[in-house]
């Protein structure tokens, strides 16, 4: 159960537990490979390749822990599909100035909540891992700029996996300047 998750507007009470274990092994390797590749493309600084990771009319979310935990509906971001992505990574490399930096993303072990169906999708997938993201300005010393947990849901599509959500709900209230890039 997500450390969040009896705290929260989000119940892993109506969530169907795999209990194929061959099938959570499989499921946790692909997903675990999906959020390393997730990390990777944000820290390679490969923006255009982040909308991709979801379907077309995902959520992405990004919400203070004490604003999730009271059901407060307020987010530094909440984008509502694949197009707002694509405006928000365009707004990010061509028109915002900031002093440069390079984040480094590390997201821990994934684990599986349970699914759920939806009119949407047949299955979603529930899952929960936690994240920290690191910044480096040229010239200065590492620091730690996010660290929270990522509620997601996956979906399959004829391409693999996808994320139908995903829910970065950070722990501190304190931001460091501004959230620019994608969490």
């Amino acid at each position: 159960m997500s450390p969040l998750a009896t705290h929260s507007p989000f119940s892993t009470e109506a969530l169907a537990p795999i209990s194929d274990k061959l099938v959570l092994q499989d499921l946790q390797f692909e997903i675990n490979h999906l959020n390393a590749k997730y990390a990777q493309t944000l820290n390679d600084n490969n923006f255009d390749q982040w909308p991709d990771f979801f379907i077309e009319n995902a959520r992405y979310k990004i919400q203070a822990r004490e604003n999730y935990v009271r059901g407060l509906p307020l987010c530094l971001v909440d984008l509502e599909s694949q197009g707002m992505m694509k405006d928000r990574i365009y707004g990010v490399t061509q028109t915002i100035f900031h002093a440069p930096y390079y984040t480094r993303h590390l997201v821990g072990q994934v684990l599986i909540l349970g699914t759920q169906s939806t009119p949407e999708h047949a299955t979603l997938i529930v899952t929960s891992s936690n994240y920290s993201v690191f910044r480096t300005k040229p010239g200065q010393t590492s620091e730690v700029f996010n660290v929270g947990q990522y509620v997601d849901h996956w979906t399959r599509t004829h391409e693999g996996l996808k994320l139908a959500s995903r829910h970065c709900i950070y722990d501190s209230e304190m931001v460091l300047n501004s959230l620019i890039y994608p969490i």
